[in-house]
């Protein structure tokens, strides 16, 4: 019963978390347009009001205006009826880390350990989970507070320390667990920069507003900076929240360098579509991003497995799968934390192992599978299945 609520509580919190996650990028997204498309204003007096930029629209049938003030209206009052972004981000922050607890942190046994990396008990393991997550995010905001005004060399720090992480978490924990956290400390990073600087910031200008004092406007940069970090940041979060199902990347032998090319291509694709709002077109940053990409895929091909030799025996392949697989992959599984077979996969019988071979051969081929080895699947047992499915994957002896 536990396992089967588990899942329902995995389900709904993943259905959940994807729903204010599209809101809080979409938002974001459409501020990033919003202030690199604004204009100055076509009147007088809307400057004399003090209009900064504006942007006439058309959508769902109608034309809208949008105005932007730096430091309020001039010789009107602020209205009380302001809308804040703010619920968006907390709740896919807050709903993230939900599902961080039930997937890697109840679960850390079966989806964070992977003793061929780590030997780790899950106390240990969650423990080093929330410090990197908390540290991660103390860094950064370190490293943001005393590089105020020196953008470029920012983002390039930035991006090594999210690097040396990434590379340490796949040294300390399973392949998958590695990529969610740095998924999971970039997240970390986006919603406290909301949090701790834009949010606040905001409230402060607007009280300076209301009480009629001068505007300082550091609050303002600080929070159009951290703005700008979480917009760049988004493809890579993207990518690894759906990277889970993709083995092929975070199962690769060097997988931390995968994940950092795809999100330097992420980012330099950003870019593009940033710099795109303010009329710049800078077609090699999407193009080197493409190419990155093509390049993985080449490079990371699978190699033909020599399919000569002896034949294998089915006998041979169901042997290694009832030791191996079964014991999650079935109708009834036996591992303690598993309610029902992965993906509703099951292997217990001839007929149910032909319909996935092919995926069988490359989550086993990667190491994907058994999740962290948990059944301690060998090299040899690995090679077994990759040539019996190259050899034709005959369910007969």
């Amino acid at each position: 019963m536990e396992a089967y609520l588990l899942d329902w509580a995995n389900l709904l919190l993943r259905w959940f978390h994807l729903i204010v996650g599209i809101a809080w990028i979409g938002a974001s997204f459409y501020f990033v347009m919003l202030d690199n498309s604004l204009k100055a204003p076509k009147k007088p007096e809307d400057a004399k009001r003090g209009v900064f930029g504006e942007l006439w629209a058309v959508h769902g049938g109608g034309f809208y205006c949008s105005q932007k003030f730096l430091t309020g209206p001039k010789g009107e009052p602020l209205s009380d009826d302001l809308h804040w972004s703010k619920w968006e981000s907390y709740s896919t922050w807050l709903s993230g880390m939900s599902l961080m607890a039930v997937v890697y942190w109840i679960g850390a046994s079966n989806t964070l350990i992977d003793a061929r990396v780590m030997e780790l008990t899950p106390a240990t393991a969650v423990g080093i989970s929330i410090a990197f997550l908390t540290a991660g995010w103390l860094v950064y905001d370190l490293l943001c507070r005393n590089l105020v005004g020196r953008d470029g060399l920012l983002a390039a720090i930035v991006f090594v320390f999210v690097m040396v992480c990434n590379y340490a978490l796949h040294h300390l924990f399973s392949a998958r667990g590695a990529y969610i956290h740095v998924g999971a400390m970039l997240g970390t990073m986006m919603s406290a920069n909301v949090f701790f600087h834009i949010i606040p910031g905001q409230k402060r200008m607007v009280d300076q507003i209301r009480a009629g004092r001068e505007v300082d406007t550091m609050p303002g940069i600080i929070g159009k900076q951290r703005s700008v970090h979480n917009t760049y940041f988004t493809l890579p979060v993207l990518f690894i929240m759906i990277s889970n199902h993709y083995p092929m990347t975070y199962g690769n032998s060097n997988g931390w360098l995968v994940l950092a090319v795809l999100m330097l291509a992420g980012v330099l694709i950003r870019q593009y579509f940033v710099l795109r709002h303010r009329g710049e077109q800078k077609l090699w940053q999407p193009l080197v991003g493409v190419a990155l990409i093509v390049a993985l895929i080449v490079l990371m091909a699978p190699k033909g497995v020599d399919a000569g030799g002896k034949k294998i025996a089915f006998s041979e392949v169901k042997q290694v799968i009832d030791q191996r697989c079964v014991t999650c992959h079935a109708a009834q599984p036996t591992r303690e934390g598993f309610a029902q077979p992965p993906k509703g996969v099951m292997l217990e019988n001839a007929a149910q192992i032909g319909q996935h071979v092919a995926k069988m051969a490359e989550t086993v081929g990667t190491g994907y599978m058994p999740l962290g080895n948990l059944t301690k699947m060998t090299d040899n047992e690995r090679k077994l299945i990759a040539t019996w499915a190259a050899q034709g994957a005959s369910l007969a002896d």
